[in-house]
């Protein structure tokens, strides 16, 4: 699926469901079943997620349609069931729509659609498109002078294999866009990446880089809250290897 950004007539809900908590998630994930291949990828993004919902986001199912929120745009969205947790969690849709995941009528995907599912501003999952997409939203808002108007942008390590995110990379250091963050989740699947080398390709064009634990709710909160005039903002949060305790791989 093509990723795409806002415009277009977009599923709204006139109800805001029930939220749930953290300790929720675990229950919530079994109910997404029949996409098990991208289940390591979902579930290295799910305390990032839940930060950046819970604590870093000025979002709401209430105000998805405010030009002054935040942007979140999951450039990794070929796992996505974590996010949809997530989602779901917060009352941006009814809990009942994960069970029905990915099936013909659902309109949770095996990547998500923000034409149908609330809350998601761009379609994903082919990758390498979230991070310059953001770059865009991010020189939009400037335009606009929506100073205090973040764009978050979470991608997969491996993503950035892709050659379109080093020009987006480089354009956003050059041009100072501080109201930009990236989270880059490392799960060490890059096939060309290096040890310490994610935040080396960010620095060296300019963003402030920062290496969290991947699992720590504070310093996850920290390192995402932070800004730097004239600076872009990366995050790099390590977890788990993909394949850890498996072999074979």
């Amino acid at each position: 699926m093509a990723n795409g950004a806002a415009g277009g007539s977009v599923v709204r809900m006139d109800t805001t469901f029930s939220t749930l908590g953290y300790d929720d998630l675990p229950r919530l994930l079994t109910q997404l079943t029949g996409d098990e291949k991208h289940s390591l990828s979902a579930h290295s993004t799910l305390d990032v997620l839940w930060v950046l919902y819970d604590r870093v986001l000025h979002v709401s199912p209430a105000t998805v349609d405010d030009p002054a929120r935040d942007r979140f745009l999951l450039s990794k969205g070929h796992g996505p069931m974590a996010y949809y947790a997530v989602l779901a969690a917060k009352g941006y849709f009814p809990v009942e729509w994960l069970a029905d995941f990915a099936s013909f009528e659902s309109p949770l995907g095996h990547h998500p659609d923000r034409v149908l599912v609330p809350g998601v501003e761009i379609s994903s999952g082919s990758l390498g498109h979230g991070l310059p997409l953001g770059v865009g939203v991010a020189l939009g808002l400037r335009a606009q002078e929506c100073a205090s108007t973040r764009v978050v942008v979470l991608v997969g390590d491996a993503e950035l294999d892709e050659g379109t995110n080093h020009e987006a990379i480089a354009y956003a250091g050059a041009t100072g866009l501080d109201n930009l963050t990236v989270v880059v989740v490392d799960n060490q699947s890059a096939t060309h990446g290096w040890p310490g080398g994610i935040a080396e390709r960010f620095a060296v064009n300019g963003w402030l880089t920062q290496v969290v634990d991947g699992r720590d709710h504070a310093d996850l909160e920290a390192a995402l809250t932070k800004r730097a005039p004239g600076q872009p903002n990366v995050v790099v949060a390590v977890v788990a290897p993909k394949f850890a305790g498996q072999t074979g791989k």
